[in-house]
């Protein structure tokens, strides 16, 4: 499972995959960035903004069994979450929005899978994901109740906005579980009358 910094690098590889593969020669100036609910008050002239909305404990996974590590420590079992993304695209020009827009879900649509060396990849830490670790991006379709909700939230009118959902995010627990030895015998101490 990986190390809690593991939210943060989720959004940024998301953001690193998108800078990838978007054509810079059509977008030259095209930024893409983790945004909080101020930076919609004056947002970008042109690019992808990515904003964690909702964390939730993945209801699957919530009861699974401690773990054993490689150091062959047990430690609680690890915490399994599934992060919920608004991904807003922005352009002065409606046509480029709409490219960008497409370009964005049909990257996303094709690579649904982000593998440990991706996620390693695009964040300041290193090694965060063990090698075998991935975590998938599902698009989330959001209601028009959600969607007034983040407008009012935000006090602005957003432009085209999808959702997506980053599951299941395992975060290492660091509390060992002290275990003990397996019961040997049964003693049996009944009244005798």
């Amino acid at each position: 499972m990986a190390k809690a910094q593991a939210v943060s690098a989720i959004g940024q590889t998301v953001l690193g995959l998108l800078a990838d593969n978007i054509p810079k020669n059509d977008f030259p100036n095209a930024r893409f960035e983790l945004y909080q609910p101020p930076d919609f008050q004056s947002p970008m002239d042109e690019g992808v903004s990515l904003f964690l909305y909702r964390v939730e404990i993945n209801a699957g996974l919530r009861n699974i069994p401690n773990q054993t590590g490689l150091d062959g420590i047990t430690r609680r079992s690890p915490l399994p979450l599934d992060l919920h993304y608004l991904l807003t695209v922005w352009a002065k020009d409606v046509v480029k929005q709409q490219r960008i827009l497409g370009l964005v879900m049909q990257t996303l649509f094709d690579a649904p899978v982000l593998s440990a060396e991706r996620l390693n990849n695009f964040g300041p830490e290193q090694d965060v994901f063990r090698p075998n670790e991935t975590i998938e991006i599902t698009f989330n379709s959001l209601s028009l109740q959600d969607v007034s909700n983040l407008w009012s939230a935000f006090k602005v009118s957003l432009p085209v906005s999808i959702g997506y959902i980053a599951r299941v995010v395992g975060i290492d627990s660091t509390i060992p579980v002290e275990e003990t030895a397996p019961v040997q015998t049964r003693e049996f101490n009944f009244a005798k009358t």
